[in-house]
């Protein structure tokens, strides 16, 4: 990512026509090639924007002050956002790297600790093994073991969707390597799961467990979620 602070003017080109005066400004190059303009308020929200696929091509421009002109072009529509620079503050870039996303809520987060406390919640005779197992492509929210010493993987979410299910899927990919621990199956377990997350999770041999929030917070060993 490239962060420019400079003091420039902004002009939209294309359907429709927007100018921002000339004023300091925050200018954001993402590695996905989307440019944003932003004001020191309005949270994150940008001035103006170009999404994807975009070019930029910076120039020198000496007219009125200026000294550089960047033109950030749309590869499909055409539509152009121009930068005139009359002074650049700061200019760095940054390796960010792959993002993880977004893991948890206060209520997953609630949740995990939970289940994983009050294990045999998922069956008589399991063991924890461990929350937040590590793989190469992010940890595991709850590893445990079924009344048969088999390993179970279990991912929570709030709500069930299919990205969760094909998050699963891909950590059991990894477990089912490990010799000390395959075979792995998978629980995908939520608040809420949304159909077509539970016919996926079937056809991958996952089973789907639906999580009672208050329930939980007030756990007994009484019986099981499903």
């Amino acid at each position: 990512m490239r962060l420019v602070i400079a003091r420039c003017s902004v002009d939209y080109v294309g359907k429709l026509t927007a100018h921002l005066p000339m004023a300091p400004r925050l200018v954001l190059i993402k590695a996905d090639g989307s440019v944003s303009i932003h004001a020191d308020d309005r949270a994150y929200k940008p001035l103006n924007w170009m999404n994807p696929p975009c070019t930029l091509r910076e120039e020198p421009y000496e007219d009125n002050g200026a000294i550089a002109r960047w033109t950030v072009t749309h590869g499909k529509s055409g539509e152009r956002l121009i930068l005139t620079i009359e002074e650049i503050l700061h200019d760095s870039s940054h390796e960010l790297g792959l993002d993880p996303g977004l893991r948890k809520d206060g209520v997953e987060a609630h949740l995990q600790e939970l289940l994983a406390e009050h294990i045999t919640t998922l069956g008589d005779g399991w063991t924890l093994i461990r929350r937040e197992y590590p793989t190469a492509i992010g940890p595991v929210d709850i590893l445990c073991r079924d009344d048969g010493g088999a390993t179970v993987a279990v991912e929570i979410k709030r709500r069930g969707e299919i990205d969760g299910v094909e998050q699963l899927t891909r950590y059991l990919e990894l477990l089912n390597r490990d010799p000390h621990l395959a075979p792995v199956r998978g629980i995908f377990a939520a608040q809420e799961i949304r159909p077509q997350a539970r016919v996926l999770a079937a056809d991958r041999g996952i089973d789907c467990v639906t999580l009672d929030y208050d329930a939980l917070r007030g756990i007994e060993h009484e019986g099981t979620l499903f």
